[in-house]
């Protein structure tokens, strides 16, 4: 009476029927895949008004998360690319120092705060819209993220706390004297951002005659 046979025995896996609902658990059996997918690199793109941060972008699009194949189906998340676009804006002080050998510093109004505010983020929507229609194109997701402060440091930061595994910026060409006066976030990122960083140059105007 205490012999097992070999319908006791049987391994249970998905789509097992077994008899008489004494089924207590069932294991399910893990799907075997040919290959293991490779977890997708995140990737951050800096953006700004000028055409080299948008070249930047279109470079990434094309080279570096972007596909030729047609768009997967809308659950299909892991086959879709997506990157992060990030703007800074520049802060915003409350007082403007007029032009004059006085060169005191006279505070803004509060009405000429606000007209300031809004027209940085009219300039952020128009930024921002512009960059997400590229991705769009290219059947790539993208997230935002709109920060304040330099953008030297802004950058280097969110590439930290978001764990960015590569982050592209475009260079503004700046000849050397400017880079020393103004600062260049390209080579501030190359020498401190913790991750990798692509520097995309613009391909140089055609000469004219």
């Amino acid at each position: 009476m205490d012999a097992t046979t070999e319908k006791d025995t049987a391994p249970l896996t998905a789509g097992t029927v077994v008899e008489e609902s004494m089924v207590v658990g069932m294991v399910m059996q893990e799907p075997v895949h040919s290959a293991e997918r490779k977890p997708k690199t995140k990737v951050m793109v800096a953006v700004d008004e000028s055409e080299g941060s948008f070249y930047a972008l279109r470079w990434t699009l094309d080279h570096q998360v972007g596909r030729s194949s047609p768009a997967p189906a809308a659950d299909d998340d892991e086959e879709v690319e997506m990157i992060t676009l990030v703007h800074v804006q520049q802060p915003f002080h409350h007082y403007a120092v007029p032009a004059g050998p006085a060169g005191t510093a006279m505070y803004a109004t509060s009405a000429a705060a606000e007209s300031v505010r809004k027209a940085q983020e009219e300039n952020t929507a128009i930024i921002m819209s512009r960059a997400l229609h590229m991705c769009k194109e290219s059947m790539v997701k993208a997230e935002t993220v709109i920060l304040i402060g330099d953008p030297k440091d802004m950058i280097c930061q969110a590439t930290e706390q978001m764990h960015v595994d590569l982050l592209v910026v475009g260079s503004r060409g700046l000849g050397k004297i400017k880079r020393a006066l103004l600062g260049s976030v390209s080579d501030y990122c190359a020498h401190h951002a913790k991750c990798p960083i692509l520097i995309v140059k613009p391909p140089k105007e055609a000469s004219k005659p």
